[in-house]
């Protein structure tokens, strides 16, 4: 198969899901895996699927076409390793090498968006970019670049990987059987991923708040 060919299928694999499990039984969570693994992985593939994957992933185990615990077990070590590797890769290489072999990928708003988060949240970015397309790709590797600690950026690499990966498969479980989300399976998906990154910005920020305003009578 061509590569433009290939890309286009990977792009959309999500949508053809069914028929991939049909064509390569087991070989599937494979392919999975190395789809988060790439989408996380690497910066030069933002493009690839990552929520709408796992949300038609976890509508296919609920029709028993997968094992769900397989499959969350796949993606979690998937976008483990995955922005592990997109740490070290941002750490050795840095960016300039990536934006002037890659100038229409490595876009300077997606950097500014990202560097945005790491602003705001500090380490916490890398858990809350997991629900967030782009941003997810970008993070770890702006961590690495930046003064994150290998040790900080696990901790929230692995909570944000665990939390991405089980909500959003067990929403598609538990509610992608539902006709009026199947007919409109799109706008559910981007809905449910408004809804979790806006919900995960608000506890942050009460943290943040909590924090800052048990600090201000100590200053005192």
């Amino acid at each position: 198969m061509l590569l433009p060919g290939l890309i286009e299928y990977l792009i959309h694999i999500d949508q053809n899901l069914p028929l991939v499990i049909q064509e390569y039984g087991l070989l599937t969570y494979l392919i999975l895996f190395v789809i988060i693994f790439l989408e996380t992985g690497l910066v030069v593939t933002p493009f690839l699927p990552g929520d709408s994957l796992l949300f038609v992933a976890g509508m296919v185990a609920a029709r028993g076409f997968l094992d769900l615990w397989a499959l969350l077990a796949v993606f979690i070590v998937a976008a483990i390793i995955g922005d592990t590797l997109n740490y070290w890769i941002g750490n050795y290489l840095g960016l300039k090498v990536f934006q002037k072999r890659f100038p229409n990928i490595i876009r300077k708003e997606y950097i500014d968006r990202t560097y945005g988060f790491f602003e705001q949240y500090g380490g916490k970015t890398i858990f809350i970019a997991r629900f967030i397309p782009v941003v997810r790709t970008f993070a770890p590797f702006l961590a690495g670049i930046g003064s994150m600690t290998y040790r900080r950026f696990l901790t929230w690499n692995v909570l944000g990987a665990v939390a991405w990966s089980v909500s959003v498969v067990l929403a598609g479980y538990f509610l992608g059987t539902v006709p009026i989300i199947q007919d409109n399976l799109n706008l559910f998906i981007y809905g449910v991923i408004a809804v979790t990154a806006a919900t995960i910005i608000f506890i942050v920020y009460l943290v943040v708040r909590g924090a800052l305003s048990g600090r201000e009578p100590e200053a005192e």
